[in-house]
């Protein structure tokens, strides 16, 4: 049995106000998948836009060379095309379109058939105050669980 693959975003919760989640399919090569499995991947820095005809692709994935490709290796920072339900697709382009809102990726997994799938959110940004207030909350339940160890 093979490892679990688990690559996050961590900074997006505290950067944006999740709204909705889809898990969407990658287009990938033969040496991006190899490298995926070998956990050489992020997506901290990452962010999904729409092209003129509509289609949904990750920027700024980051997705380490394969180191036994020869000439046929991929980019690092290629877009990459997300596989989604065309019904799904219009609904995510006219959120952003209208509203403003930001498409990022939160989880990039492999599931039980092999295939790598990435879980994005439609979300939207926080300002600072929302922020601070999030610090003080974490900062909050850290401060309680201390007290309550020491209290037992």
């Amino acid at each position: 049995m093979q490892k679990k693959i688990n690559i996050q975003n961590k900074k997006a919760r505290f950067e944006y106000d999740i709204i909705e989640k889809y898990t969407a399919g990658i287009v990938l090569t033969g040496t991006e998948i190899k490298s995926i499995r070998n956990s050489k991947a992020s997506i901290s820095e990452s962010f999904c836009e729409f092209n003129d005809r509509g289609e949904l692709f990750v920027v700024n994935m980051y997705i380490q060379e394969y180191l036994f490709g020869t000439h046929y290796n991929h980019q690092p920072r290629a877009e990459r095309k997300l596989l989604l339900n065309k019904r799904e697709l219009k609904k995510l382009n006219k959120e952003v379109k209208n509203s403003g809102l930001t498409i990022i990726p939160l989880k990039l997994f492999i599931n039980d058939k092999g295939f790598a799938k990435l879980i994005i959110a439609l979300a939207k940004g926080k300002k600072i105050y929302d922020k601070r207030e999030t610090i003080k909350d974490r900062d909050n339940k850290r401060n309680l669980a201390r007290i309550k160890k020491n209290f037992k």
